[in-house]
């Protein structure tokens, strides 16, 4: 499966929903990112999908994706770490839309990560403010409407966090393993307080991904992008080659269509086997 072609389907559907996708801009290089593909796919089923990206110009470009194809989609910036930034964004498609259906939380960095006898305590902060409290700010803002939403239609309405399989493998990079593993824990909080208001959450794990956030910075004088993927798909025991975004955006539609009505609180893996080595 070549990373830079589009393999998302929309068989579940979610014609008339609202959705969120934070995270939806994406990182430069030669390949789609999992909030963009997520975003593309969750729209191609009939959402409208608010894309949230600290970096404005990078979400219009995912909505300008979606909207050349038909779909429907607006553009907003949003640190995930500002508190007013999500509570804006949530007042904003109340207004324009009067519910809210889909939180795709999709934010996960490893700026100035390493070793934990090395990495700077400020930056750990940082990494735990970006990767665990913008989720958690993100539901805090969302999960109201969706109640108010589930109670006054029926149905449910649905959350995914992006976690990474990093949380159950060795892994060097402290704060990434940590922030990773709060992912987890913070998801089966909310999907335990919120079952019965209808709102299902749940996390996947992608594994060794063919995105631009896994391959870019690894790209050097000396390791040539070729020989990087190549030897990333060594090591995915299903087919010898990592997964794209399109197989993560996949799970997502899954887990937000009604066709996952009854699962809620799992961790579901997206790694070619990794996990079982």
């Amino acid at each position: 499966m070549d990373a830079t072609t589009d393999h998302g389907s929309a068989t579940h559907r979610l014609d008339g929903r609202v959705a969120i996708v934070v995270g939806g801009g994406q990182a430069e290089g030669e390949t789609v990112g999992n909030g963009r593909a997520t975003a593309i796919l969750l729209a191609r089923a009939g959402a409208t999908v608010a894309v949230a990206d600290r970096k404005l110009d990078s979400a219009v470009e995912t909505v300008d994706m979606i909207t050349t194809a038909g779909g429907a989609a607006l553009a907003v910036e949003v640190d995930v770490t500002d508190d007013e930034d999500h509570a804006a964004l949530v007042a904003r498609l109340v207004a324009e839309f009067g519910r809210i259906d889909i939180l795709h939380n999709n934010v996960g960095v490893v700026v100035d990560d390493g070793d934990p006898l090395a990495i700077d305590p400020d930056a750990f902060d940082r990494l735990w403010q970006i990767n665990v409290k913008g989720m958690l700010l993100a539901a805090r803002h969302a999960i109201p409407v969706m109640r108010s939403t589930v109670e006054r239609d029926g149905g449910t309405a649905s959350i995914v966090n992006i976690s990474s399989t990093a949380a159950h493998h060795g892994f060097p990079l402290v704060g990434y393993k940590t922030t990773k593993t709060a992912v987890i824990g913070l998801t089966e909080n909310l999907a335990f307080t919120n079952a019965r208001h209808g709102i299902r959450v749940n996390t996947i794990l992608p594994g060794l991904m063919n995105t631009p956030m896994a391959i870019e910075g690894q790209v050097t004088d000396a390791t040539s992008r070729a020989d990087l993927v190549a030897a990333r798909d060594r090591l995915v025991p299903l087919g010898r080659k990592m997964g794209t975004a399109w197989d993560v955006a996949n799970a997502a539609l899954f887990l937000h269509s009604d066709e996952a009505r009854f699962i809620t609180g799992i961790h579901l893996r997206v790694d070619g086997g990794m996990g079982l080595r």
